[in-house]
């Protein structure tokens, strides 16, 4: 009994360390970014704050010591905040699909090399995959937006970038739901 929770508790530890580490690059990077220009609308989290919520859920497993989240960023450019931001957001969304359906295809490939797919069947399963990455970037529902900075660049755009982040859970939902439609069609 010592022995467990001896390393339970090292292990513990081990995630306290990480995230310490985490806290000093969060703060560490804020400052290479706001050295860039890059700043957050009025009345949002500093940007350091916003970087420690990100690595916090980068850092955060399940029980069975899996990644919790999905975690994706988008980056773009337009004449407005209102309208980079938008675009960022669904470049972010369609990173989260493209992350499942990578996953998936690694499934598929698995069952291959473990000879419970044929050949055929599994071509088939991959060119759906691929084409079901927009209707699982268009079932992923609200995401956790944590990080959201702007610059102004010279032509007098707005870039803005975004880090958001997805329940693995609701991720894996997303995506055997949008593959059961495409089975069904």
């Amino acid at each position: 009994v010592f022995a467990l929770v001896s390393s339970a508790a090292m292990g513990q530890k081990v995630k306290n360390k990480d995230f310490k580490t985490k806290l000093k690059l969060a703060k560490k990077e804020a400052k290479t970014l706001e050295k860039d220009d890059w700043y957050v609308s009025p009345g949002d989290l500093p940007l350091a704050k916003q970087l420690e919520k990100n690595y916090q859920k980068q850092l955060e497993e399940d029980e069975n010591g899996y990644p919790k989240y999905i975690i994706a960023s988008g980056n773009a450019v337009a004449q407005t905040q209102s309208a980079a931001k938008m675009q960022a957001q669904e470049i972010a969304k369609l990173e989260i699909a493209n992350q499942l359906s990578s996953q998936i295809a690694a499934t598929i490939d698995n069952q291959i090399a473990n000879n419970q797919l044929n050949q055929e069947d599994a071509a088939n399963l991959q060119k759906m995959v691929a084409a079901a990455k927009n209707v699982i970037s268009n079932k992923i529902g609200r995401t956790l937006d944590l990080v959201e900075m702007y610059r102004t660049l010279k032509n007098k755009n707005v870039e803005c970038q975004v880090r958001v982040g997805y329940s693995m859970d609701l991720a894996r939902q997303a995506a055997v739901s949008s593959m059961k439609e495409q089975l069904q069609a």
